[in-house]
């Protein structure tokens, strides 16, 4: 008997496939927003460092992360803004979550590309984790550009650099910890 059948995750109807959907879209969303929130400092300004990046991994499992996301990133800002966090301020909320969005959508189509890192160990989308640095060191840099008095290219470079650890390194500790758990197939919506 398989584990579908077991857990009565096989058929389901429409409205159940969309409830199923939304739902998982909310929890990666609240997720996101946690914990970014949990390390508000480090989470905005020109070196920004958040956690809440290795969630970045997820649009490899499902489409389904990628609105979760992107709302997720959407929720922080604007509790970042709120709370004067954010140095952005409100158009952050708008340009800095479409990059969130736009790399998420760029990691869901570099999914099927993996690398075996270590012998004997399991295959990794390594590709899949950078969308989010580039993207967002881009936007983000640009974005920082317009209110900080360095440079374009150093920004760029800082915000990178604080990608780099969350979305790649983390990211693909998240993923090797999903697979090697079995927990990709209750993640697949």
């Amino acid at each position: 008997m398989s584990l579908k059948s077991n857990t009565g995750m096989g058929r389901k109807s429409k409205k159940q496939r969309y409830a199923l959907y939304i739902a998982t879209a909310a929890v990666i969303a609240g997720l996101y927003t946690i914990a970014t929130l949990l390390i508000q400092p480090l989470a905005f300004g020109p070196v920004q460092f958040r956690i809440s990046e290795a969630l970045t991994i997820l649009p490899v499992f499902t489409p389904v992360a990628i609105p979760g996301l992107f709302i997720g990133c959407v929720l922080s800002n604007a509790v970042g803004v709120a709370t004067g966090a954010n140095v952005l301020g409100a158009l952050d909320i708008v340009i800095g979550s479409s990059a969130t969005l736009a790399a998420a959508v760029l990691s869901y189509f570099l999914r099927d590309i993996k690398f075996r890192i270590l012998p004997h160990g399991i295959k990794i989308p390594l590709l899949a984790t950078i969308p989010p640095v580039v993207v967002n060191a881009f936007v983000i840099g640009t974005e920082l550009a317009f209110v900080d008095s360095a440079s374009l290219w150093l920004n760029i470079l800082f915000v990178a650099l604080g990608q780099l650890a969350p979305c790649v390194i983390l990211g693909s500790l998240l993923y090797v910890g999903i697979v090697k758990s079995k927990a990709d197939r209750f993640i697949a919506a």
